[in-house]
């Protein structure tokens, strides 16, 4: 955050944040920028390279009034300081009390329309001049000026006073404006499209006035129009349902209490949305807890905002928010597949045993063939499933109901009509091979079985086709455990003792040609659908 904008009555003046020599500056400017010094709290260190701390909006009066050639400390020790009165949301001010000679002087920043109600003169030229209401609708309009450009507008005012006590703040001479400006994070617009794209709503809520929500809303690009921005008293005014009525459009809340904070996210979730709160402050602490998802900031985030959040983002950007969703969706499609993969392959193997029972067949598996089956055949595919990197349109896609089961009905559908594709190709190579001796048609059905869960892989893996090199090869996990499983699968018939111990017979090459035809089906049928889904997509 930095100071670009210095107005008074005798002028205005534009600072640039980068300045690093002191800049001249007129008489009326440097007064103001003291004022918003010693109105300020600045935990700082200011030497060649400036290190700011503390509140950014005292950091930033620090920053430009050092570049103004004004010494902080130097300033303290002309005038001392008698007593302090603190910012809160409820004053939208804070002031100081100063000894200037045998004076009590107070100091004063803050709303530009409370420092108003505070002053009754204006400085101009060196002459005070009483602060009537056209004088005051003027400096109002500047306010707005300088609020739609985006700038946080701090109204600046001293006065002697009788005591060094808030109830003393009356007859303030008003100095001036600054203009600060506290340009988006790079990256924040293009993140807040991505969500968009997403299906997710950005809403801001800021202290600053409404002009400079909406500048800065619309740069950001969560507002459109001046009613998507609700101000914090217009905000208290609304009933229940008239809330819920403006919560559908608004993009930006202004100008709000730190209950308001938790009016929001209640009405929110009244109205049926997940709601995540992102903030840093200890005001932010019962909207964090509230919210459906918590998130407080690594860095600059209190202790206590960590405490009440549900997560902390640790690097304080918003790309992160965008990031985390993405990998939340990765993650939760990927136990699907995980679990479609699974039923599927286990659902299949017992209807083998099912259909052939039904069908009065002899036994088409034995019991170490299935045992074989998952704890080799079955088990590195599915592993490997949870490395995928995800869908193309994972982050196009609206967010999923809550109150959908991850067994959905059409979920089980699907598994169930693989699983019947895998039984009848594994039955087709059994029942082919029965007028031989009974060890080669369960080497045929095992073999069978096993190849085409290998290749129902590719199914299990995206809801789009994997044909392309490209798809084929972005998990390379999946393509190390289908060369694994298939080097088991044979290893296990061309190793005399271990094909003796699962009862296995060697096949020739013709077999081979039929095993694999067989078991490429249920994948060549699987593929052929997402192929015919994304033709009618267009």
């Amino acid at each position: 955050m930095s100071v670009v904008r210095v107005w008074t009555p005798r002028g205005e003046v534009a600072l640039r944040p980068s300045d690093s020599v002191v800049t001249p500056l007129g008489a009326a400017v440097r007064d103001a920028l003291e004022t918003g010094l010693l109105a300020s709290r600045p935990d700082a260190q200011t030497s060649d390279r400036t290190l700011l701390r503390g509140d950014p909006v005292d950091a930033a009066l620090l920053h430009a009034a050092t570049h103004a050639g004004i010494d902080h400390q130097h300033l303290l020790a002309e005038r001392p300081i008698l007593g302090l009165v603190p910012f809160s949301s409820k004053r939208k001010l804070m002031a100081s009390f100063h000894q200037v000679d045998s004076r009590i002087v107070a100091y004063v920043k803050g709303a530009p329309r409370r420092l108003l109600e505070l002053s009754d003169r204006v400085d101009e030229g060196g002459d005070d001049r009483a602060l009537d209401e056209a004088m005051r609708q003027h400096l109002l309009g500047v306010n707005a000026d300088l609020a739609a450009r985006g700038l946080r507008v701090l109204g600046l005012g001293a006065g002697v006073v009788a005591q060094p006590a808030e109830a003393a703040l009356r007859g303030l001479r008003f100095l001036g404006f600054v203009g600060l400006m506290d340009p988006p994070a790079l990256g924040v617009r293009e993140t807040i499209a991505r969500l968009h794209d997403a299906g997710l709503r950005t809403i801001m809520i800021t202290g600053d006035q409404r002009l400079t929500a909406e500048a800065i809303g619309r740069e950001l690009g969560v507002v459109e129009t001046d009613a998507q921005v609700i101000d914090g008293r217009e905000l208290r005014a609304l009933s229940a349902a008239e809330l819920a009525d403006r919560l559908a459009t608004a993009g930006a809340f202004s100008r709000v209490a730190p209950e308001d904070k938790l009016t929001i996210v209640h009405a929110l979730q009244a109205r049926g949305d997940i709601v995540a709160m992102l903030g840093d402050g200890v005001n932010d602490a019962p909207a964090l807890k509230r919210a459906d998802v918590g998130v407080a900031m690594g860095r600059r985030g209190t202790d206590v905002a960590k405490e009440a959040a549900s997560m902390v983002l640790q690097d304080d950007r918003f790309e992160t928010v965008a990031a985390a969703v993405e990998e939340g969706r990765i993650i939760y499609d990927n136990i699907r597949k995980f679990v479609f993969y699974l039923f599927s392959c286990n659902l299949a193997e017992v209807l083998v045993l099912l259909a052939a029972g039904l069908a009065g067949l002899p036994l088409p598996l034995l019991p170490l063939q299935i045992l074989w089956l998952n704890m080799v055949t079955d088990t590195f595919p599915a592993l490997a499933l949870a490395m995928e990197s995800g869908d193309a349109d994972v982050m196009q896609r609206p967010p999923r109901d809550p109150r959908e089961a991850i067994l959905s009905r059409a979920f089980l559908r699907s598994i169930l009509f693989y699983a019947v594709l895998i039984t009848a190709s594994t039955l087709v190579g059994f029942v082919i091979a029965l007028d031989r001796p009974i060890a080669e048609a369960r080497t045929m059905g095992f073999m069978t079985l096993a190849l085409a869960q290998i290749f129902h892989l590719g199914n299990a893996r995206s809801v789009e086709p994997v044909l392309r090199p490209s798809r084929m090869t972005a998990n390379l996990y999946a393509l190390g455990a289908v060369a694994l499983t298939v080097m088991l699968q044979v290893m296990a018939l061309s190793t005399d003792a271990l094909a003796h111990v699962l009862g296995l017979s060697p096949l020739g090459l013709t077999d081979w040609v039929l095993v694999v035809a067989l078991a490429a089906v249920p994948a060549a049928v699987g593929q052929g659908i997402k192929l015919a889904r994304r033709g009618a997509r267009g």
